[in-house]
């Protein structure tokens, strides 16, 4: 039952109401998500939507804005997708599921299990934000046949784009575990989704990569573990003002195969405001033996003028071979690269830095 406290306060003062707190039971029933979203649906801006044990979900749970959404503790309260729902996103804010043209108001998430039944569905992403000022904590999600947690400028149709910014959110203290293709992916096909903290979350078993920005300008990626990564560690576009920092890559490119170039950590750069790679740990540990190539930590290629970047106190260790480089600076399409790499340890890898053309190493001051 909704529950609202309203405290009187002394008679030449205004009568103040406090947020309401809305409490949900699920019973692992077939009802639960139309429960949650109708209590959801009559909630009022700065309730607390309290969720209790496991729900069983055959529909999005669709999130309105300036609420928050809490469970009791990540295995006190479970949000499970139905054999053969195949839902586009578990759960999702309302401007994607309305297909808006504006950012959704922020919501906050926090202390609760997400289960994509991957087993038993295809096509689902379990949290799906387009929302600003948004806060993710204390999550746990699992088992999502897509995405774990993405992050987006387009609606639920696929088609329509955000004509305002989605910014200036945080996902932090999140637990990312076997996703059909990202743990955390940043889908953006504007320049919408900046302006983010990722921080100190393990991110394992990723079909794909572990984290994959489309779009990483202002973003600080700091403090996660990533591991059991088919593909990139940490793969992040557009690097524009961008902090990548204090991670540990215990392996990734576990997919292997002649051809493909998989990265521990990669920085896409835009010419502009400078970005810092900084104080991570990359390594090979899960992917020995694979064919392909291995970059611990490069810089693909530079998007648009000229890219400055520092790579600084990172500790690589290698499989030792070949296929192995340590760090690798490319400008590919943009005008040059100017880049500060030093202190780096790097061991046991075939090339220890490779630099293309119009790649300057500057000096320190």
């Amino acid at each position: 039952m909704p529950s609202r406290l309203v405290y009187f306060l002394l008679p030449a003062l205004a009568i103040t109401a406090a947020a309401g707190e809305v409490h949900v039971i699920c019973e692992n029933a077939a009802g639960d998500a139309t429960k949650l979203n109708n209590a959801i649906r009559e909630s009022k801006p700065s309730d607390v939507i309290r969720i209790h044990g496991t729900c069983l979900i055959r529909e999005t749970v669709v999130l309105l804005g300036n609420r928050s959404y809490m469970g009791d503790s990540r295995t006190g309260t479970v949000l499970r997708q139905a054999d053969g729902a195949n839902l586009p996103a578990l759960v999702a804010s309302d401007s994607w599921n309305n297909n808006a043209a504006s950012t959704g108001s922020p919501v906050r998430i926090a202390h609760l299990t997400l289960d994509g039944n991957r087993a038993n569905n295809t096509n689902t992403s379990n949290l799906v934000i387009r929302s600003w000022l948004t806060v993710i904590e204390d999550v746990v999600s699992r088992n999502a046949p897509v995405d774990g947690i993405r992050l987006t400028n387009l609606g639920r149709d696929g088609k329509t784009g955000l004509k305002t910014t989605q910014v200036n959110g945080r996902i932090s203290n999140c637990f990312i575990d076997r996703s059909g293709a990202n743990g955390i992916r940043v889908l953006d096909t504007g320049n919408a989704v900046t302006d983010w903290d990722l921080l100190d979350c393990w991110i394992a078993g990723s079909g794909e990569s572990a984290i994959q920005l489309d779009n990483a300008a202002g973003w600080k990626v700091v403090g996660n573990h990533v591991y059991g990564v088919q593909r990139h560690g940490i793969y992040a576009h557009r690097c524009w003002g961008s902090t990548i920092a204090d991670n540990y890559v215990e392996d990734f490119g576990a997919a292997g195969g002649e051809g493909n170039t998989w990265y521990g950590v990669a920085c896409t750069v835009q010419g502009g405001a400078a970005s810092v790679i900084r104080d991570n740990k990359v390594f090979r540990f899960g992917a020995r033996g694979k064919t392909g190539s291995f970059v611990y930590i490069g810089v693909p290629q530079v998007n648009s003028g000229t890219g400055v970047l520092n790579v600084v106190n990172n500790v690589i260790r290698g499989a030792g071979t070949e296929r192995d480089t340590g760090l690798s600076y490319e400008v590919g399409k943009g005008d040059a690269l100017q880049v500060v790499s030093a202190n780096n340890n790097v061991h046991s890898v075939g090339r220890p830095r490779v630099s293309g053309a119009k790649v300057t190493l500057a000096n320190s001051y």
